[in-house]
């Protein structure tokens, strides 16, 4: 169903690298996603006072805040697509971020009442009056949840959206929650003691429990998070298409929101390739990446020697110390810098984040060790460094 909606309101539905394409999909899922839980908030509002169960109150109002949380995805999705203006030249795609970060707060404090309220239910417990029909109505709704988890992982996927994606998730929770709420009330009928304030808590801890998995993830998107693998292998595989580029390292990825992401990197070339055709090189690689992945990339020329065999020598000598250093241990940016009695071995050591400052310096200053060893006239000139994908 969802893709006959896309096709009825999505001209060019296909082409998600459009800003006002990509803006059709997050209205499309928070118009839906409003419709569909004021559905539900009022028929499972009604359900809960007439069977006077709390669980089942607490499902609707869950419902409710999703019905807000699709709002703030719908209007989040308008202001997002703002083009760039001199304030904020790199545009305004993390407002999608912020908003999905809302949409945790919401969660959770719907959650947190929720609990309240079963709390003081398992406190001063009242009976609730069972009803097949209307048990059978309220596991009927759940089939719009899962409608809803469906549509929105497709669109949140098909379109990078964080916003969508959380939806989605939280769509799910409520899938979880309205089953075990279905099952314990119509348990519930058959014992001595009522159960729905405890039900009503269990509901609350998973909808507390999304809504914290949520902000987790936006607050490591907006403090800057690693790129997925994916589009890091997409950089470095369309950028070596050209031949004359041998290899590339000190990628870094900056994710100013969805369809707006910048990245440079360094790009090793022959030192004796021709300056001007290497520079149209690159443009093309700049070209391709923008083309095919929408990122906008700078990339550094950095020469290597190639024909030196003393150099490739030296590199593998290098590259077997940097090896047996320590796991994850690499370099990069070799370079051989001769004297008359002494050899300079310049390069950049990549460490893990997990090293301290002293352990990184410390196996620095090992590799230095270990290369004087292998010939007096060696004097490392290393440059500590990280990787940023």
């Amino acid at each position: 169903m969802i893709r006959l909606l896309i096709q009825a309101f999505i001209p060019d539905a296909e082409n998600t690298q459009d800003k006002q394409v990509r803006e059709r999909y997050c209205v499309l899922s928070g118009a839906v996603g409003i419709a569909c839980n004021l559905l539900l908030f009022a028929v499972k509002l009604t359900i809960g006072a007439l069977m006077h169960s709390i669980g089942i109150l607490s499902d609707a109002f869950n419902n409710l805040s999703d019905m807000g949380s699709s709002l703030i995805s719908l209007l989040s999705a308008k202001l997002s697509s703002r083009r760039p203006d001199r304030e904020h030249p790199f545009g305004h795609g993390r407002i999608e971020y912020i908003a999905a970060f809302v949409i945790s707060f919401l969660i959770l404090l719907v959650g947190f009442e929720l609990a309240r309220n079963s709390l003081d239910k398992i406190l001063h417990p009242s009976p609730v009056e069972f009803s097949w029909l209307l048990i059978g109505i309220l596991a009927l709704s759940t089939l719009v949840k899962v409608w809803m988890f469906s549509y929105n992982r497709y669109i949140g996927r098909k379109i990078g959206s964080a916003v969508v994606e959380a939806t989605a998730r939280d769509s799910l929770g409520d899938v979880i929650a309205t089953g075990a709420v279905i099952v314990s009330t119509a348990v519930g009928a058959f014992l001595p003691f009522s159960i729905d304030g405890f039900v009503g808590l269990a509901v609350s801890l998973l909808v507390m429990y999304t809504g914290f998995g949520i902000a987790k993830d936006m607050v490591g998107m907006l403090l800057g998070g690693r790129p997925s693998p994916e589009l890091v292998q997409d950089i470095e595989r369309i950028t070596r298409e050209s031949p004359e580029i041998l290899g590339v390292h000190d990628l870094i990825v900056h994710d100013y929101g969805p369809g707006r992401v910048m990245a440079s990197l360094h790009a090793e070339v022959a030192d004796t390739s021709d300056l001007v055709k290497i520079h149209e090189v690159i443009d093309a690689a700049e070209r391709r990446l923008r083309d095919r992945l929408g990122v906008e990339v700078v990339i550094h020329m950095d020469p290597i020697s190639q024909d030196d065999e003393e150099v490739a020598r030296l590199r593998a000598l290098t590259a077997g110390i940097v090896e047996a250093a320590g796991a994850g241990l690499s370099f990069h940016d070799f370079r051989v810098v001769r004297g008359e009695a002494r050899i300079n071995l310049v390069f950049d050591l990549v460490v893990p984040y997990e090293y301290t400052p002293e352990q990184a310096r410390a196996v620095r200053d090992s590799i230095a060790d270990a290369l004087a060893q292998a010939d007096p006239r060696f004097a490392a000139v290393i440059e500590l460094d990280h990787q940023y994908v």
